[in-house]
Protein backbone atom coordinates (compact mmCIF):
# COMPACT_ATOMS: atom_id res chain seq x y z
CA UNK A 1 0.00 0.00 0.00
CA UNK A 2 1.10 3.40 -0.90
CA UNK A 3 2.26 5.40 2.08
CA UNK A 4 -0.59 8.22 2.67
CA UNK A 5 -3.22 6.44 0.89
CA UNK A 6 -6.43 5.86 2.39
CA UNK A 7 -7.07 2.92 3.95
CA UNK A 8 -10.38 1.99 5.46
CA UNK A 9 -9.53 0.59 8.98
CA UNK A 10 -11.74 -2.01 10.62
CA UNK A 11 -14.01 0.51 12.02
CA UNK A 12 -14.74 1.72 8.85
CA UNK A 13 -13.03 4.65 9.49
CA UNK A 14 -10.27 5.83 6.69
CA UNK A 15 -7.18 4.97 8.85
CA UNK A 16 -5.07 6.71 5.71
CA UNK A 17 -6.73 9.88 6.55
CA UNK A 18 -5.43 10.06 10.03
CA UNK A 19 -1.85 9.16 9.59
CA UNK A 20 0.75 11.53 7.59
CA UNK A 21 3.74 10.02 5.38
CA UNK A 22 6.37 8.93 7.52
CA UNK A 23 9.72 11.34 7.99
CA UNK A 24 12.73 10.20 9.49
CA UNK A 25 13.61 13.17 10.31
CA UNK A 26 10.64 13.51 13.05
CA UNK A 27 10.39 10.23 14.63
CA UNK A 28 7.97 11.69 17.56
CA UNK A 29 5.60 13.35 15.37
CA UNK A 30 4.96 10.21 13.08
CA UNK A 31 4.64 7.85 16.78
CA UNK A 32 1.65 11.11 17.42
CA UNK A 33 -0.01 10.67 13.96
CA UNK A 34 0.25 6.68 14.60
CA UNK A 35 -1.50 7.07 18.15
CA UNK A 36 -3.97 9.34 16.85
CA UNK A 37 -5.08 7.00 14.00
CA UNK A 38 -5.29 4.18 16.34
CA UNK A 39 -7.27 5.96 18.53
CA UNK A 40 -9.82 7.77 16.47
CA UNK A 41 -10.77 4.95 14.51
CA UNK A 42 -10.90 2.65 17.74
CA UNK A 43 -13.37 5.96 19.18
CA UNK A 44 -15.41 5.90 15.87
CA UNK A 45 -16.00 1.86 15.98
CA UNK A 46 -16.88 2.18 20.19
CA UNK A 47 -19.58 5.71 19.40
CA UNK A 48 -22.74 3.13 20.29
CA UNK A 49 -21.46 1.57 23.61
CA UNK A 50 -20.37 4.93 24.71
CA UNK A 51 -24.08 6.31 24.44
CA UNK A 52 -25.56 3.18 26.15
CA UNK A 53 -23.46 4.00 28.99
CA UNK A 54 -24.25 7.10 29.49
CA UNK A 55 -27.90 6.70 29.32
CA UNK A 56 -27.90 3.53 31.40
CA UNK A 57 -30.31 4.36 34.29
CA UNK A 58 -30.96 1.68 37.66
CA UNK A 59 -33.67 -0.21 36.33
CA UNK A 60 -32.55 -0.43 32.45
CA UNK A 61 -30.69 -3.26 31.14
CA UNK A 62 -28.76 -2.16 28.41
CA UNK A 63 -30.34 -4.38 25.63
CA UNK A 64 -33.83 -2.61 26.99
CA UNK A 65 -32.17 1.06 26.82
CA UNK A 66 -31.12 0.22 23.38
CA UNK A 67 -34.47 -1.13 21.57
CA UNK A 68 -36.36 2.21 23.55
CA UNK A 69 -33.60 4.61 22.02
CA UNK A 70 -34.07 3.13 18.22
CA UNK A 71 -37.87 3.00 18.98
CA UNK A 72 -38.15 6.56 20.18
CA UNK A 73 -35.45 8.44 17.87
CA UNK A 74 -33.84 6.50 15.05
CA UNK A 75 -30.85 4.10 14.58
CA UNK A 76 -28.91 6.31 14.05
CA UNK A 77 -29.59 8.14 17.90
CA UNK A 78 -26.61 5.44 18.66
CA UNK A 79 -24.62 7.44 17.30
CA UNK A 80 -25.56 10.97 18.63
CA UNK A 81 -22.12 12.61 19.47
CA UNK A 82 -20.04 10.60 17.28
CA UNK A 83 -18.12 13.97 16.14
CA UNK A 84 -17.92 14.73 19.62
CA UNK A 85 -16.32 11.11 20.61
CA UNK A 86 -13.58 11.79 17.50
CA UNK A 87 -12.81 15.14 18.32
CA UNK A 88 -12.11 13.99 22.24
CA UNK A 89 -9.86 11.37 20.65
CA UNK A 90 -8.23 13.93 18.30
CA UNK A 91 -7.31 16.00 21.46
CA UNK A 92 -7.58 13.84 24.30
CA UNK A 93 -5.96 10.75 23.60
CA UNK A 94 -3.56 12.49 20.75
CA UNK A 95 -1.84 14.38 24.19
CA UNK A 96 -1.41 11.45 26.66
CA UNK A 97 0.17 8.75 23.70
CA UNK A 98 1.74 11.88 22.44
CA UNK A 99 3.50 12.18 25.87
CA UNK A 100 4.11 8.77 26.82
CA UNK A 101 5.41 7.57 23.76
CA UNK A 102 8.18 10.45 23.18
CA UNK A 103 8.98 10.49 26.95
CA UNK A 104 9.51 7.07 27.28
CA UNK A 105 11.64 6.62 24.19
CA UNK A 106 13.73 9.39 24.71
CA UNK A 107 14.34 7.70 28.41
CA UNK A 108 14.79 4.37 27.26
CA UNK A 109 17.68 5.44 24.28
CA UNK A 110 20.44 3.54 25.12
CA UNK A 111 18.96 1.75 27.64
CA UNK A 112 19.19 -1.91 27.47
CA UNK A 113 15.61 -2.52 29.09
CA UNK A 114 12.52 -1.29 29.26
CA UNK A 115 11.05 1.22 31.71
CA UNK A 116 10.49 -0.67 35.27
CA UNK A 117 6.59 -0.39 36.29
CA UNK A 118 6.50 2.41 38.67
CA UNK A 119 8.07 4.32 36.04
CA UNK A 120 5.61 3.50 33.38
CA UNK A 121 2.58 4.23 36.29
CA UNK A 122 4.41 7.71 36.72
CA UNK A 123 4.72 8.47 33.01
CA UNK A 124 1.33 7.73 32.54
CA UNK A 125 -0.22 9.54 34.93
CA UNK A 126 0.96 12.86 34.25
CA UNK A 127 0.57 11.94 30.43
CA UNK A 128 -3.28 11.07 31.12
CA UNK A 129 -3.82 14.39 33.47
CA UNK A 130 -2.53 16.63 30.85
CA UNK A 131 -4.32 14.72 28.22
CA UNK A 132 -7.67 14.67 29.96
CA UNK A 133 -7.07 18.45 30.68
CA UNK A 134 -6.82 19.33 26.89
CA UNK A 135 -9.67 17.01 25.78
CA UNK A 136 -12.28 18.07 28.51
CA UNK A 137 -14.32 20.73 26.39
CA UNK A 138 -14.91 18.06 23.69
CA UNK A 139 -15.42 15.58 26.90
CA UNK A 140 -18.25 17.99 27.96
CA UNK A 141 -20.24 18.44 24.20
CA UNK A 142 -20.23 14.83 23.49
CA UNK A 143 -21.64 14.39 26.97
CA UNK A 144 -23.99 16.49 26.44
CA UNK A 145 -25.22 15.01 22.64
CA UNK A 146 -25.25 11.70 24.23
CA UNK A 147 -27.88 12.39 26.52
CA UNK A 148 -30.14 15.23 24.76
CA UNK A 149 -32.45 12.05 23.72
CA UNK A 150 -33.38 11.48 27.63
CA UNK A 151 -34.43 15.42 28.06
CA UNK A 152 -37.95 16.45 26.59
CA UNK A 153 -37.80 18.03 23.32
CA UNK A 154 -38.35 21.72 25.50
CA UNK A 155 -34.37 21.00 26.61
CA UNK A 156 -32.70 19.55 24.25
CA UNK A 157 -29.25 22.09 23.18
CA UNK A 158 -29.50 20.35 19.79
CA UNK A 159 -26.29 20.78 18.84
CA UNK A 160 -25.85 20.11 15.40
CA UNK A 161 -21.69 18.61 15.69
CA UNK A 162 -18.99 19.17 17.72
CA UNK A 163 -17.94 22.36 16.65
CA UNK A 164 -21.09 23.86 17.08
CA UNK A 165 -21.17 22.92 20.55
CA UNK A 166 -18.26 24.08 21.33
CA UNK A 167 -19.12 27.64 20.28
CA UNK A 168 -22.41 27.74 21.42
CA UNK A 169 -20.97 26.73 25.16
CA UNK A 170 -18.52 29.28 24.71
CA UNK A 171 -20.81 31.92 23.79
CA UNK A 172 -24.01 31.11 25.67
CA UNK A 173 -22.02 30.06 28.96
CA UNK A 174 -18.68 31.80 28.80
CA UNK A 175 -15.27 29.80 28.31
CA UNK A 176 -15.23 28.84 31.75
CA UNK A 177 -17.90 26.51 31.38
CA UNK A 178 -15.59 24.55 28.74
CA UNK A 179 -13.24 23.14 31.20
CA UNK A 180 -16.38 22.72 33.61
CA UNK A 181 -15.39 19.40 35.44
CA UNK A 182 -11.86 19.38 34.11
CA UNK A 183 -10.42 18.16 37.28
CA UNK A 184 -12.31 15.28 37.47
CA UNK A 185 -11.73 14.75 33.59
CA UNK A 186 -7.97 15.29 34.36
CA UNK A 187 -8.38 12.71 37.55
CA UNK A 188 -10.21 10.46 35.17
CA UNK A 189 -7.15 10.69 31.75
CA UNK A 190 -4.70 10.00 35.02
CA UNK A 191 -6.32 6.48 35.73
CA UNK A 192 -7.60 5.27 32.24
CA UNK A 193 -3.67 6.18 30.71
CA UNK A 194 -2.38 4.20 33.84
CA UNK A 195 -4.51 1.24 33.14
CA UNK A 196 -3.95 1.65 29.38
CA UNK A 197 -0.55 2.40 28.48
CA UNK A 198 1.47 1.55 31.38
CA UNK A 199 -0.22 -1.60 32.21
CA UNK A 200 -0.37 -2.70 28.25
CA UNK A 201 3.42 -1.99 28.12
CA UNK A 202 3.91 -4.17 31.38
CA UNK A 203 1.52 -6.95 30.43
CA UNK A 204 3.36 -7.42 26.72
CA UNK A 205 6.27 -7.26 28.73
CA UNK A 206 5.64 -9.95 30.90
CA UNK A 207 3.70 -12.04 27.54
CA UNK A 208 6.89 -12.16 25.79
CA UNK A 209 9.12 -12.26 28.72
CA UNK A 210 7.43 -16.23 28.69
CA UNK A 211 8.73 -16.67 25.72
CA UNK A 212 5.62 -18.52 24.22
CA UNK A 213 4.32 -15.78 22.20
CA UNK A 214 6.01 -13.79 19.65
CA UNK A 215 5.27 -10.24 19.23
CA UNK A 216 2.22 -10.55 16.66
CA UNK A 217 -1.31 -9.88 17.25
CA UNK A 218 -2.06 -12.40 19.37
CA UNK A 219 0.24 -10.87 21.97
CA UNK A 220 -0.97 -7.46 21.44
CA UNK A 221 -4.80 -9.01 22.14
CA UNK A 222 -3.62 -10.34 25.13
CA UNK A 223 -1.93 -7.99 26.62
CA UNK A 224 -4.85 -4.90 25.28
CA UNK A 225 -7.18 -7.16 27.40
CA UNK A 226 -5.50 -7.01 30.12
CA UNK A 227 -5.19 -3.11 29.96
CA UNK A 228 -9.05 -2.73 28.92
CA UNK A 229 -9.63 -4.57 32.05
CA UNK A 230 -7.82 -2.47 34.40
CA UNK A 231 -8.46 0.33 32.89
CA UNK A 232 -12.52 -0.29 33.43
CA UNK A 233 -11.94 -0.94 37.13
CA UNK A 234 -9.98 2.33 37.62
CA UNK A 235 -11.83 4.58 35.91
CA UNK A 236 -15.35 3.36 36.56
CA UNK A 237 -15.97 5.57 39.99
CA UNK A 238 -14.51 8.84 38.42
CA UNK A 239 -16.71 8.19 35.20
CA UNK A 240 -20.03 8.15 37.68
CA UNK A 241 -18.72 11.60 38.65
CA UNK A 242 -17.55 12.98 35.81
CA UNK A 243 -21.04 12.09 34.03
CA UNK A 244 -22.51 13.63 36.78
CA UNK A 245 -20.92 17.03 36.68
CA UNK A 246 -20.97 17.64 33.13
CA UNK A 247 -24.68 16.98 33.30
CA UNK A 248 -25.29 19.27 36.54
CA UNK A 249 -27.34 22.29 36.33
CA UNK A 250 -25.47 23.95 39.18
CA UNK A 251 -26.58 21.38 41.70
CA UNK A 252 -23.16 20.26 43.29
CA UNK A 253 -21.42 22.75 44.28
CA UNK A 254 -17.54 20.60 43.22
CA UNK A 255 -15.97 17.08 42.95
CA UNK A 256 -16.38 16.76 46.75
CA UNK A 257 -20.03 17.55 47.04
CA UNK A 258 -20.66 15.18 44.30
CA UNK A 259 -19.02 12.54 45.55
CA UNK A 260 -20.66 13.08 49.15
CA UNK A 261 -24.05 13.05 47.15
CA UNK A 262 -23.32 9.81 45.04
CA UNK A 263 -22.04 8.11 47.86
CA UNK A 264 -25.22 8.45 49.74
CA UNK A 265 -26.66 5.77 47.10
CA UNK A 266 -24.57 3.48 48.24
CA UNK A 267 -21.32 2.38 47.17
CA UNK A 268 -22.04 0.49 44.43
CA UNK A 269 -23.37 3.82 42.65
CA UNK A 270 -20.04 4.30 42.16
CA UNK A 271 -19.58 1.12 39.54
CA UNK A 272 -23.28 2.12 37.84
CA UNK A 273 -23.03 0.98 34.50
CA UNK A 274 -19.60 -1.04 34.73
CA UNK A 275 -20.96 -3.38 31.83
CA UNK A 276 -20.97 -0.90 28.94
CA UNK A 277 -18.42 0.71 30.57
CA UNK A 278 -16.60 -2.44 30.38
CA UNK A 279 -18.28 -3.21 26.89
CA UNK A 280 -17.08 0.17 25.74
CA UNK A 281 -13.75 0.47 27.20
CA UNK A 282 -12.35 -3.17 26.67
CA UNK A 283 -12.60 -3.25 23.02
CA UNK A 284 -11.81 -0.07 22.77
CA UNK A 285 -8.65 -0.75 24.41
CA UNK A 286 -8.12 -3.72 22.09
CA UNK A 287 -8.63 -1.86 19.02
CA UNK A 288 -6.54 0.83 19.73
CA UNK A 289 -3.64 -0.82 20.50
CA UNK A 290 -3.97 -3.57 17.54
CA UNK A 291 -3.88 -0.11 15.12
CA UNK A 292 -1.47 1.02 17.11
CA UNK A 293 0.82 -1.78 17.00
CA UNK A 294 -0.38 -2.92 13.55
CA UNK A 295 0.95 1.06 12.22
CA UNK A 296 4.12 0.84 13.92
CA UNK A 297 4.87 -2.32 12.14
CA UNK A 298 3.68 -0.39 8.29
CA UNK A 299 5.90 2.83 9.25
CA UNK A 300 8.84 0.80 10.81
CA UNK A 301 8.72 2.25 14.55
CA UNK A 302 10.38 0.19 16.57
CA UNK A 303 9.42 -0.04 20.67
CA UNK A 304 11.97 -1.80 23.33
CA UNK A 305 10.12 -4.29 24.68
Amino acid sequence: MEVGARRPGPSGAPVGDLCVSPCPGFPSELRLRVAEGSSGAAGARLSPQVHLQTQQQVKLRMTGLALRVVRSDGLLALYNGLSASLCRQMTYSLTRFAIYETVRDHVTKGSEGPLPFHKKVLLGAISGCIGGFVGTPADMVNVRMQNDVKLPPSQRRNYAHAVDGLYRVAREEGLKKLFSGASMASSRGLLVTVGQLSCYDQAKQLVLSTGHLPDGVLTHLVASSIAGGCATILCQPLDVLKTRLMNSKGEYQGVLHCAVETAKLGPLAFYKGLLPAGIRLMPHTVLTFVFLEQLRKHFGVKVLS
